[in-house]
């Protein structure tokens, strides 16, 4: 760790980065159990102390209290709170990425086995963005998909941040690149609008939910294919639009939610 006096001597902005980098780092170390690379009390105040100092007043009172009764339980939270004043003193706008969460090994994953609902699957048509295609894995993983087909125009999920937006779950939800008269022969449900309502959608006991471009929707192959299958999520507001990965959790909560545990594999 850099000594004290030291970043206490740098210029402020430099200083502030520096703060930044150890406190994620140790708030890492926190999070994936390795207390003997977490700081130590008495280098945490110092630190947070410099820290202090270049913040604004509210965040100055926060850490200050804690000093008063600098409660080990608690370390992990001034330790994020301070991070994120940070973030915003150096003008630094987080993404899902930056967040600090514990990852599962694979040792502790293999001593699982994966629950899905057997026939419940996904095909992710032509989405771009990285964020969008690792959001749809970690959702499609947490309701029991047992499986996602992407089309060949479909962003990688082997993309570093579509990767580090799923949280793990590209590893170890089985995947392929697909085409539509490829897939496997069940029922293809469109989520497009202009379909049925979604509160009033049978949905299958096994089937293929289709999810198309961020900007483009559906094709109109896949949506010739669903027949009548094409279900819409009613909204009410000005703009009336949600995010892809956002419309498509809302899919899965409602298609899962039908579907009883028993029929987890």
């Amino acid at each position: 760790m850099p000594e004290i006096f030291k970043l206490y001597n740098l210029p402020q902005k430099q200083r502030c980065r520096k703060i930044l980098r150890i406190l994620e780092a140790a708030e890492n170390a926190y999070v994936q159990n390795r207390p003997d690379e977490f700081l130590d009390l008495f280098y945490l105040r110092s630190l947070l102390k410099i820290a202090a100092e270049d913040l604004g007043k509210d965040a100055l009172n926060k850490i200050y209290k804690w000093f008063e009764k600098p409660d080990e339980s608690a370390k992990r939270n001034i330790i994020n709170f301070t991070r994120y004043e940070l973030y915003k003193k150096l003008d630094i706008s987080p993404s899902e990425w930056d967040l600090i969460l514990p990852d599962s090994k694979p040792e502790e994953i293999a001593a699982f086995r994966r629950k899905f609902f057997k026939g419940v699957y996904v095909y992710a048509e032509d989405i771009r963005t990285p964020f969008n295609i690792g959001s749809i894995f970690r959702t499609a993983e947490s309701f029991g998909v047992e499986k996602i087909f992407l089309s060949e125009n479909c962003v990688s999920p082997e993309n570093p941040k579509a990767k580090r937006t799923a949280m793990g779950c590209t590893e170890y939800l089985p995947w392929e690149r697909a085409g539509l008269d490829t897939l496997p022969e069940l029922p293809l449900i469109v989520l497009e609008t202009g379909g049925t309502d979604i509160n009033k959608f049978k949905f299958p006991d096994k089937g293929i939910v289709v999810i198309g471009s961020e900007e483009l929707g559906v094709s109109p192959e896949a949506l010739k294919k669903a027949g009548n299958n094409i279900i819409t999520i009613p909204m009410y507001g000005i703009k009336a639009s949600i995010n892809v990965s956002v419309a498509f959790g809302i899919c899965m909560n409602k298609w899962c939610g039908n579907l009883t545990e028993k029929s987890l594999s």
